[in-house]
């Protein structure tokens, strides 16, 4: 999986602007819980598909980052999460064992 670090309160403008016209998915990990390690694992296993990008926040060191994300989402804050952002929105969120690449992409409409 090739992520692309998510670690400045900007780049969330950037992914609802790159999401209009493509989906982009946010991964908020929690680099102290092993749940949060074993669904990135599995999303690590996977090919990257196509058309899609990956941004990983590790939400211990960039909290504010989290919490923003929370807030412009409108998503209750959880831990590992995976938020799915098309058309500046998210439309789609899960956590901790729900984490799947198969629904991710179902729901991308890839």
């Amino acid at each position: 999986m090739n992520w692309i670090p998510l670690t400045d309160l900007q780049q969330i403008d950037q992914i609802k602007e790159l999401s209009q016209s493509k989906p982009v998915v946010i991964f908020k990990h929690s680099t102290r819980c092993s749940i949060s390690a074993m669904a990135k694992s599995r999303l690590d296993r996977v090919a990257q598909p196509e058309g899609i990008d990956f941004y990983y926040l590790d939400l211990i060191a960039y909290r504010p980052v989290s919490n923003r994300i929370a807030e412009e989402f409108k998503v209750y804050h959880e831990s590992p999460q995976v938020l799915l952002i098309k058309k500046g929105e998210c439309s789609y969120d899960e956590s901790h064992n729900g984490i799947d690449m198969n629904d991710i992409l179902a729901e991308a409409g890839l």
